[in-house]
């Protein structure tokens, strides 16, 4: 019985963790379909002028030093979360702490990327920030609004 319980919890931390990762990608403008769109309807769609394709560039450039700097910090967390469930083997004090860790990281790289959209968002007229909105929720929900 304790160890159906011990591995239970092994697998439960990793589901979680796994479950984050998952959460944080559905967040992120990566090169993925979902951030490619995004990407597109900002620069292609939007008839941004000259001054706003000026900020955007350097929000972009901000934002990807930031988000090289998230993404090592949430690789170490993993990192050490693999480690904690290859020394104890269970849901023990190392790996509930690894996976807080790692959850704190992926948190910080979420936030990190509602700030940059939220950011770029500003610079848009309204008509441009209804289409980009539009943009965002179905880069979010994988089209199914």
């Amino acid at each position: 019985m304790r160890n159906l319980r011990l591995a239970l919890c092994i697998v439960l931390a990793f589901v979680a963790a796994v479950g984050g990762v998952f959460v944080g990608r559905a967040l992120l403008p990566k090169h993925d379909a979902g951030g490619a769109a995004l990407h597109d309807v900002l620069h292609h769609q939007l008839s941004l002028d000259a001054q706003q394709e000026r900020r955007i560039e350097a929000l972009e450039t901000q934002f990807a030093a930031r988000r090289r700097a998230l993404d090592l910090d949430l690789r170490a967390a993993n990192a050490r979360l693999a480690e904690a469930i290859a020394a104890e083997h269970a849901a023990g004090p190392r790996v509930t702490a690894a996976v807080d860790r790692s959850h704190m990281a992926m948190g910080a790289l979420q936030k990190a990327t509602l700030e940059h959209l939220f950011a770029m968002r500003r610079l848009l007229r309204p008509d441009q920030a209804a289409r980009f909105d539009a943009a965002v929720v179905k880069a979010l929900t994988d089209g199914r609004e």
